[in-house]
């Protein structure tokens, strides 16, 4: 009897899009961002949270996009939203007053507490890059009560200090988040293409790495002595539905994947 084609193994992308999507629960306020966040929360919404309530930094609130929205701009994120405000509501109104549960960001690069940056490679009056800047990073960082960081890992990426701090973690020039006075949570927990990094005491820790990767490449990637959890797992693929979801209905056209 025939047997269907098994789906090729899960690309990078769709690992930490799946493994993002996990980590949201039903019901949670969520800042998105567009990218592979904006993909990990339309996922979350197929597979285990329906109702998820999204916010849009352009002013859509409980967004239900029928389809993957390709920019914060996107049409589809208007029809059938709860809402549709302008940006300084979007950021005073319910960045600001703490109603925000889950934030997600990510940057060109992260260091060991992360905090994050989206501003400059090199000298910030000289700089080999100018990267777009904060945008809503910043606050996102500051006020959401948990915090989600999703990016590629390598050592240009994961730096021992970074150029410039967009958007703070949970230590920055010697002072915890409390000492500073920010109110959110910041990050919990950082989603990459090698491994998945916990934070204990403020600082980064392995938890989980991707299949067929080992520890050792994933320290090998990191820029500073990376702080590895005594029990390391492996991050669960995401299964042919999952797959198939991603591919043929969330994003066929491959934008974000």
């Amino acid at each position: 009897m025939a047997t269907e084609a098994a789906s090729p193994a899960a690309t990078p992308s769709e690992l930490m899009a799946y493994r993002a999507a996990r980590e949201l629960r039903d019901g949670e306020v969520v800042f998105v961002g567009i990218g592979l966040p904006n993909l990990a929360c339309n996922l979350a919404r197929a597979i285990q949270a329906p109702s998820l309530f999204l916010i849009y930094e352009s002013g859509a609130v409980g967004a239900i996009p029928d389809r993957l929205p390709v920019s914060i701009g996107d049409p589809a994120l208007v029809t059938d939203s709860l809402q549709v405000v302008g940006q300084a509501d979007i950021f005073q109104c319910f960045l600001q007053r703490g109603l925000i549960e889950v934030g997600f960001l990510g940057g060109a690069q992260i260091d060991r507490y992360g905090n994050l940056n989206t501003t400059t490679i090199g000298d910030y009056q000289a700089p080999k890059v100018r990267l777009p800047g904060s945008g809503g990073a910043c606050e996102i960082a500051v006020h959401a009560k948990r915090l989600l960081v999703i990016m590629r890992m390598s050592k240009r990426s994961f730096v021992e200090k970074c150029d410039f701090i967009t958007s703070p973690g949970h230590r920055m020039n010697g002072k915890t988040r409390a000492e500073w006075g920010l109110p959110g949570g910041g990050p919990t927990r950082v989603i990459t293409d090698l491994g998945v990094l916990d934070f204990e005491d403020g600082e980064m820790v392995l938890s989980e790495i991707a299949p067929g990767c080992s520890v050792d490449t994933v320290k090998a990637a990191c820029g500073w002595p990376l702080r590895v959890a005594p029990e390391v797992k492996t991050m669960e693929p995401p299964d042919p539905r999952v797959l198939k979801l991603l591919r043929e209905e969330l994003d066929p056209q491959r934008l974000y994947l």
